[in-house]
């Protein structure tokens, strides 16, 4: 379980594919406590779970399977990309962002990115089935960061970043036509799976058993 709030964003120094996995490897010495990893830890990158497959004086190396790779944009990543970073959660720490699972949903497209008086305006097109998850200033993670959603339409959304989060995350490489991992909040999934689960729907009957209606 990760939080979206990012650690540092790391250029990809290398990338190579055998045996149908996909290899990634990053210096992850710009992590604050990067000398406690080990091998077999649960690091997000660009908002994917993935485990520490290789370690070695802070150089990690990261395996990505076919079906990690038809999810998200992995397959897409190239050497000197720039990779958003945050290792797992611990219990008991503050949860500054929100819950991530590190199960991208799917991938979208930067629809356009522009700056307006001192934040940066950055609209994603993640289609109707994934705006559907979302609401308005709501949470979602995109390429592994937790924000806030400023404006919702029924096929896209827009987010409103500030100065700081661009700074510290491959924000600062999104342009038109990129193309970004998204993982809509899962408690609002549960909660919508549930509601389609239920037998008559919601109706007020319902309400009323539920106490909503006197």
């Amino acid at each position: 379980m990760f939080t979206g709030i990012i650690e540092a964003a790391v250029a990809i120094e290398g990338v190579s594919n055998a045996s149908g996995l996909r290899r990634m490897e990053l210096d992850l010495r710009a992590l604050k406590d990067w000398q406690s990893m080990k091998i077999g830890d649960s690091v997000a990158l660009n908002g994917c779970c993935l485990t520490v497959a290789a370690l070695h004086d802070g150089q990690a190396t990261f395996e990505a399977v076919p079906q990690t790779l038809s999810l998200t944009s992995l397959g897409e990543w190239k050497q000197g990309d720039l990779v958003n970073v945050e290792r797992a959660m611990l219990a008991g720490s503050r949860l500054d962002g929100h819950l991530v699972q590190g199960h991208v949903d799917q991938v979208a497209a930067v629809g356009g990115v522009s700056e307006h008086g001192g934040e940066w305006r950055v609209r994603i097109d993640c289609g109707a089935a994934f705006a559907a998850q979302c609401v308005p200033q709501g949470s979602v993670c995109v390429d592994g960061i937790s924000l806030t959603i400023a404006d919702l339409g029924p096929a896209g959304f827009t987010l409103a970043i500030i100065p700081h989060t661009r700074q510290v995350t491959n924000i600062r490489a999104w342009r038109q036509g990129t193309r970004v991992n998204l993982e809509a909040d899962v408690i609002g999934k549960y909660v919508r799976r549930q509601l389609q689960h239920m037998q008559g729907g919601i109706t007020p009957e319902l309400l009323k058993r539920a106490g909503f209606e006197a």
